[in-house]
C-alpha cells in the first residue's frame, strides 16, 4: 500500500489554537479534522478517560492533537481550562446543556477571559427544546429527522447506517463549518460567539434536496419507492456468486445503456423509464449478478462508464488501486487510517502525530501556551505520567529509557526516588538536608529557617503563599524569622486558603508518593532525628480530621457526551 503523494505540511489552519474538552463521537472527530487542517489542538482529558472508548493508542480521532489531563471537578480545574481558553481561538465541548456552565467553563466564563473565542457546542438535541436535557445517541437523533426512515426495504426494520450519518455528517462536519465561519467573523470583528451544532439540525439539513423532491411530487414518503433509496433497480446493490456484492448507480441514459449491455440484458433495456417494469428489471439484474463472482464482475466493468463498483470491506478498501494511487489511506505508527481530507495545493496536510495519550503532553503545552499552572499538581490528581500504569499502557508508552528521555531531569526527579541519584549528591548537599544540632547552633537564623524541618516550614503557610513571598533571601529581608515562622492555627489557615493550599498542609498519600526521596525523608517520622529536636518542633499541631473530609463536587452529567 502506498501513502499520500502530497508533501508533508501543516495545513491551512497553522497557528490556530483549539481547546477540546474530551468527549466521544462527533466532538473528537471535529477536533481531529481541525487538527488535520493544521490547528494546534489541545485535548483536555478527564481523569479515568471517557465512559466509552478504545485503547487511546489506537484512537485515530485523537491524532494530530496533544493531551493534558485536568479534573474539572477539582477546585482548581476550571481555572486551568480558562487559562487555556484565554490563549485559544476555538473551544469545543460536547456536554449536555448547562453542564459547562455549572463546571465554570461555559461561554460566559470563557468570553470573560477571551472575547474573541469561538465556543463550539456539539450536542445531539441542541442547546434548547423539549429534549435538550435528554440523553441520546446517533440512532435516536437521525430517527426523529426522517432520514433513518428513508433507508432499507419496507418489509424490514430500517438498517443502522453505523454512526456516520448523524454523529459525523450531521454533527462533526456542521460543527467544523460553523466554527470556521465564526472564526472568520472573529478575526474580522474581534468578537467571538457560540456555535450551537446539533446533530438533529445537521442531519435534517442534509435531507434538503429530498424535501425539495417531496414538495415537487418527485419523492414518495415511503422506503424503497424512489430513485435514490433502493427502489430503482439500476441504483442499488446486488449479491454475487461468492457472497460478495456489487453497487450499481447507472442513473443517466448513457450509463444505463452501458450497464445493461455489459450485463447482457439488452432485451430489458426499455424498462428503465417504465417504473411498472422495475420489478421485472430488478429480478433480471439480480439473476445475472448471481452468475459470477465479485472479482469477475469487477473485471467486466473495469474501465467503463457503467457506474458499477465492487462493495469492499474496511480492510480491503486501502488496497484498491485507485485509493492506493491517491493515498486515500495512509499508515502511521502501525495503524492504517484515512489520510486527511480535503487536499490543498498551497498548504498540504499530513498526519503529523499519532493518537494523543492522556496527559502525555502536559509539559509541552504548558511551555508552548505559557500556562505553567498545568504543571501544578496541588489541588488535583497527579499527572497521568506520574501514576503507576498497567503493563499494557507502559508498553504503549515505550521502554523506560525512552520515557525518561521524553521528560526533563526535573520531571523525572519528581516522579520517584532514585537511589543512584541520591548517592550521587555531593556531601555538602546531604549535610544541608540532614538536621545537625551542633551545626544548627552555630548557623545564622536565616540559614536555619531555610534548612528547617518540613513541619516547621508548613506552619508558615502553603507552598503557594511561600512562593508568592519571593525567594529565601527576599523573605529574610522582609521580616524577622520569629514573625515569619509563627504557627497559624488550623481554622485560620482553612478559611484563608483554597483547597489546593489546604492540601499542602494536610497529609496526602498521593502527594507523599509523588514527592522526591528528600521530601519524604524530611516529612517522615525519624526517632533518631526527633530525639535531637526541641519539644516545640516535635509537638507542632497535627492536621485536623476536618481537612481530610471529602470535598463536594458539582452535580453534573459530564459523563454523557450529548
Amino acid at each position: 500500500m502506498t501513502t499520500a503523494h502530497t508533501p508533508p505540511g501543516h495545513g491551512p489552519l497553522t497557528g490556530v489554537r483549539v481547546v477540546e474538552l474530551a468527549g466521544i463521537g462527533p466532538g473528537p472527530f471535529a477536533a481531529m479534522l481541525l487538527g488535520d487542517l493544521g490547528a494546534d489542538v489541545v485535548r483536555v482529558d478527564r481523569p479515568g478517560g471517557p465512559a466509552l472508548g478504545i485503547d487511546p493508542a489506537h484512537d485515530v480521532t485523537n491524532r494530530n492533537k496533544r493531551s493534558v489531563v485536568v479534573d474539572l471537578k477539582a477546585p482548581d480545574g476550571p481555572a486551568r481550562v480558562l487559562d487555556l481558553a484565554a490563549r485559544a481561538d476555538v473551544l469545543i465541548e460536547g456536554y449536555r446543556p448547562g453542564v459547562a456552565e455549572r463546571l465554570g467553563v461555559g461561554p460566559a466564563d470563557c468570553h470573560a477571559r477571551n472575547a474573541r473565542l469561538v465556543y463550539g457546542r456539539m450536542t445531539g438535541w441542541g442547546q434548547d427544546g423539549p429534549l435538550a436535557d435528554r440523553a441520546g445517541h446517533d440512532i435516536a437523533y437521525i430517527a426523529l429527522t426522517g432520514t433513518l426512515g428513508m433507508i432499507g426495504d419496507p418489509g424490514t426494520p430500517p438498517p443502522v447506517p453505523a454512526n456516520l450519518l448523524g454523529d459525523y455528517a450531521g454533527g462533526s462536519l456542521y460543527l467544523v463549518v460553523g466554527v470556521l465561519a465564526a472564526l472568520h467573523h472573529a478575526r474580522a470583528t474581534g468578537t467571538g460567539q457560540v456555535v450551537d451544532a446539533a446533530i438533529v439540525d445537521g442531519t435534517a439539513h442534509l435531507s434538503a434536496m429530498i424535501h425539495g423532491m417531496l414538495s415537487a411530487g418527485g419523492w414518495q414518503d415511503r422506503r424503497a419507492a424512489n430513485l435514490l433509496d433502493g427502489g430503482c433497480p439500476y441504483y442499488g446493490t446486488y449479491e454475487t456468486a461468492d457472497g460478495g456484492h456489487m453497487a450499481v448507480g447507472a442513473l443517466e441514459p448513457q450509463f444505463y445503456d452501458a450497464f445493461v449491455d455489459l450485463l447482457g440484458l439488452g432485451d430489458v433495456g426499455g424498462a428503465r423509464a417504465d417504473w411498472t417494469r422495475w420489478g421485472e428489471l430488478r429480478e433480471a439484474v439480480a439473476t445475472r449478478f448471481k452468475a459470477r463472482t465479485r472479482a469477475e464482475w469487477t473485471a467486466v466493468f473495469e474501465g467503463t462508464d457503467a457506474c458499477v463498483a465492487p462493495v469492499l470491506s474496511l480492510r480491503e478498501a486501502p488496497h484498491h488501486p485507485h485509493l492506493a494511487a491517491r493515498g486515500t489511506f495512509t499508515d502511521h505508527g502501525g495503524i492504517t487510517q484515512p489520510a486527511p481530507a480535503p487536499r490543498f495545493s498551497a498548504t498540504p496536510t499530513t498526519v503529523r502525530s499519532g493518537p494523543a495519550l492522556p496527559g502525555a503532553d502536559t509539559t509541552a503545552v504548558a511551555d508552548d501556551w505559557d500556562v505553567p499552572h498545568l504543571l501544578d499538581r496541588t489541588g488535583g490528581p497527579a499527572p497521568e505520567r506520574d501514576r503507576p500504569a498497567p503493563a499494557a499502557e507502559r508498553d504503549l508508552a515505550g521502554p523506560a529509557p525512552q520515557r525518561d528521555q521524553a521528560g526533563s531531569a526535573s520531571e523525572r526527579d519528581l516522579t520517584a526516588p532514585d537511589p543512584e541519584r541520591d548517592q550521587a549528591r555531593s556531601a555538602s548537599e546531604r549535610d544541608r538536608a540532614a538536621p545537625d544540632p551542633e551545626r544548627d547552633r552555630t548557623r545564622p537564623a536565616s540559614e536555619r529557617d531555610l534548612a528547617g524541618p518540613a513541619p516547621e516550614r508548613d506552619l508558615a503557610g502553603p507552598a503557594s503563599e511561600r512562593d508568592r513571598a519571593g525567594s529565601a533571601s527576599e523573605r529574610d529581608r522582609a521580616g524577622p524569622a520569629p514573625e515569619r515562622d509563627r504557627p497559624v492555627p488550623v481554622p485560620e489557615r482553612d478559611q484563608a486558603g483554597s483547597v489546593a493550599e489546604r492540601d499542602v498542609a494536610a497529609p496526602d498519600s498521593e502527594r507523599d508518593r509523588a514527592g522526591s526521596a528528600s521530601e519524604r525523608d524530611r516529612a517522615a517520622p525519624d526517632p533518631e532525628r526527633d530525639r535531637t529536636r526541641p519539644a516545640s518542633e516535635r509537638d507542632h499541631p497535627r492536621p485536623t480530621p476536618e481537612l481530610d473530609r471529602p470535598r463536594p463536587t458539582p452535580e453534573t452529567a459530564v459523563s454523557d457526551p450529548h
